[in-house]
This record gives structure tokens, C-alpha cells and sequence, in this order.
């Protein structure tokens, strides 16, 4: 069995220097982002937020989380649309899967939590002075000294310097594309949900095939290469 609520919520403010009451809250995805970013020192957590109590923008977070999880071969499924719901058995079930992935590839050293999101609009740290050894929070570990080192630090010489440099170009450029995709698909799922209130409010909008609403559907539900998924035929599956 893993550990209890009470457990993982005093690691995770010990980590995290947060000041969670209960394992629901990592619903918003925030802590958990910060978790792997604990292990990695590559989630951008100037993007996560913290102080937010929208499901849009706990999406927001479950996406830095899943690019994450992409990015390290992490295979674990992550049920974005029950955890966003900040019920307490799916969340729990999360929080003590991702503590013993922590236990397992947490590096050591020291891990400033504070400063690493610091500009993601979250609270404060829950004590002052505050900069934790993670490894001393794990459970059945000695914990490490010494300061954290990211991987890519290690080595020296132009050429690392070189690659180091490229690493960074590369990763703004990412994160660019990122920001432009989160910004058009929310314009799109904010298309989507006022189409689906018209419909809601009046059904025969979606029979009429030559209407606006069905071409409206037509370019949301068309995939890459061109074939369409009707939303009839989305309905039909869940049935089965």
C-alpha cells in the first residue's frame, strides 16, 4: 500500500514548500508539474499556475505535465479528466503513483522549489528561508549534499558550451510553438462550446446539413488528412 493522505501531503509541502491540506488540490495540476520538475529541472514552471480555479486552466497545466511525461518516455496515463474534478480517490491514486516514480529517479541534491517558480504566479513558500534537500524527504534514503547540477552542466569545453547554447535556442523555440498551439486550440474550444450551446438550446441547428452550424462542425472535427469524424459518429462509439 502507499502512503497515506496525511503522508504525501506533509512530503509534498516538504518538497515543494507549499501549503497543501489535502491531496484534492493536486487537481490543478501545479504540484504535480513541479514534482517531475523536481527529478528533470526542465518543466517550464513559468508557465504552470498555481493560484487558479478554472478546470481551462487546470487543462493548461495537465499539458505542461503530459509534455513532460512525452519528453521522458513516461508512459503513465494521466487522466486528465477525472483528476481536473479535484476528487479525492483519483487524485490520491496519482499523487502515490507519482511519490514512488519520485523515490525511484529523484537524482538528490538540493532542489529550490521557491525560485524555480518563482515567476509562475505561486504562493509563497510555506516557511521562510527555505531552500529544501528533497533527498532528506525521501523515504528510506540517506539524503545527498552538495548543490544540484542539471546534466547538461556536466563537462566543459567549447563544444559543450556550443551545445549548451543550441539546447537553449532550441528549447525557446519550442516553447514559442507551444504558446501557439495552446493559443489557437483554446480559441478553438471556445468555438466549440458556443457551437454546442446553440445546439443544446436548439437541436435542429445540427440537422440542417448545408447550415452554418454543420460547417462550423465540419472544420473543428476534420482531422490532418482530411478525412472527418462526424460528431454523430463520436456519440455512436461511446455507446458500445
Amino acid at each position: 500500500m502507499g502512503e497515506s493522505r496525511q503522508e504525501l501531503v506533509a512530503w509534498l509541502n516538504n518538497l515543494l514548500q507549499l501549503n497543501v491540506t489535502k491531496v484534492e488540490q493536486c487537481g490543478t495540476g501545479a504540484a504535480l508539474c513541479q514534482i517531475f520538475d523536481s527529478i528533470y529541472l526542465d518543466v517550464p514552471m513559468n508557465r504552470v499556475k498555481f493560484n487558479v480555479n478554472t478546470e481551462y486552466a487546470y487543462l493548461q497545466n495537465f499539458k505542461i505535465l503530459q509534455n513532460c511525461f512525452t519528453r521522458h518516455g513516461i508512459d503513465r496515463p494521466v487522466n486528465v479528466e477525472q483528476l481536473i474534478k479535484c476528487k479525492m480517490q483519483d487524485n490520491l491514486e496519482f499523487l502515490q503513483w507519482s511519490k514512488r516514480y519520485w523515490d525511484q529517479y529523484f537524482p538528490g541534491g538540493d532542489y529550490d522549489a521557491v525560485a524555480r517558480r518563482r515567476t509562475s504566479g505561486a504562493p509563497p513558500a510555506a516557511a521562510p528561508a527555505a531552500r529544501t534537500s528533497a533527498g532528506a524527504s525521501r523515504r528510506g534514503t540517506t539524503p545527498t549534499t552538495g548543490p544540484r547540477v542539471p546534466k547538461s552542466a556536466v563537462g566543459g569545453g567549447a563544444g559543450s558550451a556550443a551545445l549548451k547554447a543550441e539546447n537553449e535556442t532550441l528549447k525557446e523555440t519550442v516553447q514559442g510553438l507551444e504558446r501557439e498551439r495552446d493559443f489557437y486550440f483554446s480559441k478553438l474550444r471556445d468555438i466549440e462550446l458556443l457551437v454546442q450551446q446553440a445546439c443544446d438550446e436548439d437541436p435542429e441547428l445540427e440537422k440542417d446539413e448545408e447550415g452554418l452550424i454543420k460547417h462550423i462542425q465540419t472544420i473543428l472535427y476534420s482531422t490532418e488528412d482530411g478525412f472527418e469524424i462526424p460528431a454523430e459518429a463520436e456519440a455512436d462509439e461511446e455507446t458500445f
